[in-house]
């Protein structure tokens, strides 16, 4: 039977990386007894980078092979250890695993093997440490016993493994070396299922810590929208008595200025926000995989986180539907504002226009005394040439009498004068009024 020729097919351009998705992190299988290091930093732009080239020079250094371009997962043995990469939107995380040799002798809860802190301390990351933990796999016949003698009981949680007989604590405090501890207890698990179980529960350590990320910054603006909320009301007193357009428009102005200050404080959070809302509901989503039921007398992983996170979550949301509303309050006074400056402004250039149109019959008025004293002083000079033209020709023995020509000649020359004068200003108006026909046009 021969295969069907998938060739015939254009394939989409993302089809292999979306359907290798899921094999992205594999779990690595893990048997008892085992000891787990965690470290996540943060690594975004030049910083992941510069830890993926970290990586490869020391896979290079212990004889293995670096980790291809792209890749987001990678593992190596070094010694008895294995290391596991993996690289995140924001974040990178380096787990060790060390399986103590057979004759090794008993050591003390958390305590990191000399070979161990060598190999950790010979691979240097840029970014900035955030989450760091330490991870003991037991198989002991008392968990709960074996919980209280290793954390604080005042703030141990303490849960069954879902579908297993086994147990998780952990008081989320930090040791000495500053790493949380947890204690996995349980007894007889295929390597598959203790290594899903080990990766699950790092991850919800990890996702706990960076959902509390937005935290701070909700706590860094909470004062900035204060001082908005409370200038927008003082604001919106002073507009009620502002009866000057100078007043509105340094209102307006005001306005302008908060609006853009809560949004630039808005953008600043959105991704912080956002990543710390979805890295909650990872956590959410760990804990109903890996927890069944609370052993008494101390608080399931479920309820403990729950006092601690969803406060934060709260205040998160809290502060963003302040930021919504408040953005929509500024945008609406803004209008009401904009809208009696527009006003305001339609008043003054009615005003302007009237005082406008009574200037230009003064100066039509003006215009049309000038033009009478024009044709009167024009015509004075006009028939005084004549006049001086009529006595020359009286003196040179022309048949002229000079002051019954120079009278009669003044109705003449006023007329002209006047004809004149009226074409020139007819013509003008006529311009004017094609130019402004066509400037409305």
């Amino acid at each position: 039977m021969t295969a069907l020729d998938m060739s015939a097919f254009t394939p989409h351009a993302l089809r292999e990386s979306v359907l290798n998705e899921v094999h992205a992190r594999p779990f690595t299988p893990l048997t008892q007894p085992v000891s787990v290091i965690r470290f996540a930093f943060m690594a975004k732009g030049d910083s992941a980078v510069a830890d993926r080239a970290s990586l490869a020079a020391f896979c290079a250094q212990h004889g293995a092979p670096p980790p291809e371009p792209g890749v987001k997962h990678h593992q190596l043995v070094v010694g008895a250890a294995r290391l596991r990469w993996e690289q995140h939107a924001e974040f990178a995380t380096l787990t060790w695993i060390w399986s103590p040799p057979d004759a090794a002798p008993p050591r003390r809860f958390g305590a990191i093997a000399p070979e161990l802190k060598t190999l950790i301390s010979a691979l240097p990351q840029a970014g900035e440490l955030l989450v760091a933990v330490k991870l003991e796999v037991e198989s002991v016949a008392d968990p709960l016993a074996r919980a209280e003698a290793v954390f604080d009981k005042t703030s141990l949680a303490l849960v069954a493994v879902k579908g297993s007989s086994g147990a998780v604590a952990s008081d989320f405090r930090l040791d000495e070396d500053g790493f949380t501890r947890i204690l996995v207890c349980i007894e007889g698990p295929t390597p598959e299922r203790l290594g899903a179980l080990v990766q699950r529960v790092l991850e919800l350590e990890t996702y706990r810590t960076l959902a509390l990320l937005g935290l701070p910054a909700a706590l860094e603006l909470a004062p900035q929208v204060d001082r908005i909320e409370r200038r927008l009301g003082e604001v919106l007193e002073e507009m009620q008595g502002a009866e000057t357009l100078k007043l509105n428009n340094h209102l307006l102005t005001e306005l302008t200025e908060l609006a853009a200050s809560l949004e630039r404080g808005a953008t600043g959070t959105l991704f912080r926000f956002g990543a710390s809302r979805a890295y909650y509901d990872l956590v959410q989503a760990r804990l109903n995989v890996i927890e069944g039921e609370p052993i008494a007398p101390y608080s399931s992983w479920s309820s403990f986180l729950a006092r601690r996170i969803a406060p934060a979550m709260r205040t998160l949301n809290a502060l963003e539907g302040r930021q919504s509303e408040l953005s929509r309050k500024l945008a609406r006074a803004a209008d009401l504002l904009r809208t009696r400056v527009d006003v305001e402004l339609e008043e003054q250039n009615r005003d302007l226009l009237r005082s406008m149109n009574e200037r230009t019959k003064l100066q039509l008025r003006l215009q049309s005394t000038v033009e009478g004293l024009s044709v009167a002083a024009i015509g004075y000079y006009v028939v005084s040439l004549f006049g001086y033209l009529a006595k020359g020709a009286h003196d040179i023995g022309l048949p002229v009498e000079p002051t019954f020509a120079t009278a009669a000649f003044v109705p003449v020359a006023i007329a002209l004068i006047w004809f004149t004068t009226h074409q020139i200003r007819k013509r003008h108006l006529k311009e004017d009024h094609e130019a402004e026909k066509v400037g409305k046009e």
